[in-house]
């Protein structure tokens, strides 16, 4: 007779630890050739560098220039072969330190973007005002003057040949001394700064935005039918995670681009962009 572990504790033991799952860059590569799909093909359709491709899929992820450029590497290439990215993604933020918080924008840039443009006085409704106020006073000198024979005529005398003027009627509509603001922060940039609009319109897109001196303006995900815009006196630079879900307006231009669903896009645009648009 035995009195050790019952035969149910003897069955072999799973292997369900972290260790047993695979890699980020095996698990896209297993996805890939079960997809039918060579790197040339994902490098393509992606337009992701074939270099950085085979990078990732052995785990390398330095030639990505960063945590940021990597997730988004990641996010395209798992959609490329039809596979989630969220696991890969919070898989690469465990083993890499978890994702960064966004970094706001610097105060002053945005006081600087929401601040309304100064208007110089509304001329045209003070002349508007001060002719209203002439031909009143004109019509009502004009109707004093009238009342006696007005009065001739109502005793049945013979009125005298100058007929009364009749006062014009002052309109009831009251003139609106102030301008209506502009519909978008972009038709009223100003001429010697660079200002970029991102709007998230066909889904939701990560996206990072950076100033001339390389200062971070923006990093996080914005949700469909969010917008972002960013201002610099030189250029921004910025890196789209899906350019094919973003609509953009450069200095007030629409950039017209065929870009593909899941494709990530670096732009830089300076104060003289874009050249047609």
């Amino acid at each position: 007779m035995s009195i050790g572990n019952s035969p149910e504790d003897e069955r072999p033991f799973e292997d369900v630890s972290e260790e047993a799952r695979p890699s980020i860059g095996r698990a896209l590569q297993q996805a890939r050739i079960a997809a039918g799909l060579t790197v040339d093909d994902v490098s393509t359709t992606t337009r992701v560098r074939l270099p950085i491709v085979h990078a990732i899929e052995a785990d390398d992820f330095a030639a990505c220039g960063g945590h940021v450029y990597a997730r988004g590497h990641i996010r395209t290439l798992a959609r490329a072969v039809h596979l989630d990215p969220a696991p890969l993604i919070e898989q690469f933020d465990a083993t890499h330190g978890g994702r960064p918080a966004p970094t706001p924008a610097a105060p002053l840039f945005e006081a600087e973007r929401i601040r309304p443009e100064r208007r110089g006085p509304n001329w045209t409704a003070a002349m508007v005002a001060a002719i209203v106020a002439v031909i009143g006073f004109v019509g009502f000198t004009a109707f004093k003057g009238g009342d006696d024979g007005t009065k001739d005529v109502a005793e049945g005398t013979t009125p005298t040949s100058s007929a009364p003027v009749t006062p014009t009627p002052k309109s009831d509509k009251t003139v609106d001394k102030t301008p209506e603001p502009s519909d978008s922060a972009i038709a009223a940039a100003p001429q010697d700064k660079v200002t970029v609009q991102v709007s998230a319109t066909d889904g939701k897109s990560w996206i990072s935005a950076k100033d001339h001196n390389g200062r971070l303006l923006f990093d996080g995900l914005l949700k469909q039918g969010e917008s972002k815009t960013f201002q610099d006196s030189e250029k921004i630079n910025l890196v789209l995670g899906d350019a094919g879900a973003i609509q953009l307006y450069v200095n007030g231009k629409k950039i017209e681009d065929d870009w593909q669903p899941g494709a990530v896009e670096r732009l830089t645009y300076t104060k003289g962009d874009p050249q047609a648009g």
